[in-house]
Parts: C-alpha cells; structure tokens; sequence
C-alpha cells in the first residue's frame, strides 16, 4: 500500500499552537476526516491506522493539548468544553468546512460534546469505544496510576520492555513508538481528563446529536457494557452500533482489520 502521508503541521487555533498530521492519497478532493486520538495517544501512535484512512478521506490527525508537539504545560485548561472547541477551532482555522469526526476513547467524548457546541461542519461522528463513566455511573475500567506510572517511566527514559509491563499484548513496533512519544503527554492534563471521565456527563449531549453517529463497541474492553449500548440506544435512536469482539479498548491495536470491518463504509467510503 503507497504511502500516504503528506506533512506534519501547526496552526494556531483556539488560543494555542496546535499540532497534526495530515494523510491524504489524492490531489482530487477527498472527504475530510479528523481523528481525535485517546488520552495518550499523540497523534503519530495513530500513523499505522491514518496511512490506510488517508487513501480515501483527507485525514488529519491532532495531537489533543497537553500532549505530542501541541502546546502543552499546567497553565492550560485540559476541561472537556474547551478541547471540544479545539476541534472546532482547528477545522475553521484550515478552513474545512465540512468534515467528519473519528474519536477514540477520549476522544469520542470531545467529539460528541463538540457537535453539540455550533460546530456546523461536522457532518458524521465515529466514536470508537468512548468510557460512559461520569456522575453517578461506574468508575473507568482503567486506573490513574496505570497512566501515571507508565509516563514516569517514559520520562525516565523507558525501552520497549518497561512499555511490555503496562501493554503485554502489543507489538514491538507499537511499544517502541509509545516509548519514544509518551513522555509528551503532560500529568496535568491526563489527571484532568482521567478526572473528567468520572464529572463530565456525556450522556446529555445525545439526545440532542443531529448528525448521523457511529459506535465502535470493543468486545474485550470492558468500557462499554451492553447495558450501556441500550441507554445509548434510547437516548439516541439513530446510532448504529458496531462490535469488534475480538479486540480491547485499544481496537485498532488489537484487531486491525477488525477496526476496519466495523467502520465499514458508514463515512461514505470503505478504507
């Protein structure tokens, strides 16, 4: 499969200095499609899965504040509103005027609160596997320390062996990239968001999604329960819903071609 990677850049968008990555195959007009990775994902540990987008959609992949080459420090305000509006701000600065959304995880929660803050040009939302915990629900399957302690070592200077004890099923490649970029990723901005998992609540913003929404439900992940996907379900009746069984929280990680297969074509194309 030829490359389709065409340049990393910044812009400054919503009062701070932005980073991505942008895939794209063709010089003739593709669909836009901006991914919005998880709570340590910098944008290039999403390269693997881009490449492939990046043949039929126009794709962009941001590192979220506080993490890879975007601005990052304690001084930001990491809350789930104001990343939501980096994403906004980020298409209107490129000016895409229309566009769709591709979140995992974290991600998938930005987007869903983005399309409910006048972001006129999200057209589809793809929300991969997004934690349904906040007020009054169940706690996060994963832990704080986990990410904490798995960024220490980072910082530290960790080789793809420290990475195997917190990602046991991973390839070497893929322990090696989150070696090298996770020390990126700012503490204050994951307790902010691992916090916010547990205080924003989400599940107010779907009943009042106008555009056609995806969800990618990891079989083995445990976030979300089938219980989960029928509140869903009822807050949201358009939503379809499909399953990766075979794959945890990290889809695309653990089942490749599975991701794929749940995409389908809902983005209007097959990738």
């Amino acid at each position: 499969m030829n490359q389709t990677f065409l340049y990393g850049g910044h812009v400054h968008a919503n009062g701070i200095r932005q980073h991505y990555l942008r895939y794209c195959a063709s010089d003739d007009q593709l669909p836009v499609l901006i991914v919005v990775p998880g709570i340590t994902s910098p944008a290039i540990t999403w390269e693997f899965v881009a490449e492939r987008l990046g043949h039929v959609f126009d794709t962009y992949v941001l590192d979220v504040r506080g993490r890879g080459l975007s601005e990052t420090g304690d001084h930001l305000d990491y809350g789930i509103d104001t990343c939501a509006d980096d994403i906004i701000a980020f298409a209107e600065a490129l000016d895409l005027n229309k566009y769709s959304i591709l979140g995992h995880s974290m991600g998938a929660r930005f987007a869903i609160r983005a399309a409910t803050r006048n972001a006129d040009g999200i057209d589809k939302l793809v929300l991969v596997d997004p934690p349904v915990s906040g007020p009054g629900r169940r706690e996060y399957p994963s832990k704080l320390p986990w990410y904490i302690d798995s960024m220490k070592a980072c910082r530290h200077g960790a080789d793809i062996e420290t990475m195997r004890t917190f990602c046991p099923t991973w390839t070497d490649e893929q322990l090696r990239l989150r070696a090298e970029w996770l020390h990126t990723c700012n503490e204050k901005a994951v307790i902010d968001t691992f916090n916010g998992f547990h205080e924003d609540d989400i599940h107010q913003n779907l009943p009042s999604l106008k555009v056609p929404a995806l969800l990618m439900v990891a079989g083995k992940g445990g976030v979300i329960q089938e219980k989960d996907e029928k509140e869903i379900s009822t807050l949201m009746p358009s939503i379809q819903i499909a399953h990766v069984p075979d794959a945890g929280h990290m889809i695309p990680w653990d089942d490749y071609e599975g991701f794929f297969a749940a995409l389908g074509d809902f983005l209007g194309k097959k990738a």
